[in-house]
């Protein structure tokens, strides 16, 4: 099965969610057909939040003690 990941969209009260084109060509899907999801939200990557923060230092550990 496909993995995607997607925005949420307000429509009245509830919130809706669109299939990217090349998944519902994968899966054959058509208009009014039900279908399973399974709802989770991504881990967020926090890669590269710290660049250019060079390594600790003893005097850095000093301060915390």
């Amino acid at each position: 099965m496909p993995s995607v990941t997607t925005r949420t969209k307000k429509v009245g009260g509830s919130l809706m969610v669109t299939l990217p084109k090349p998944v519902v060509d994968l899966l054959g899907l058509k208009e009014d057909e039900l279908v399973e999801l399974v709802v989770q939200r991504p881990r967020k990557s926090y890669l590269g939040v710290l660049r250019g923060i060079g390594p600790f230092s003893e005097a850095d550990r000093a301060e915390h003690e």
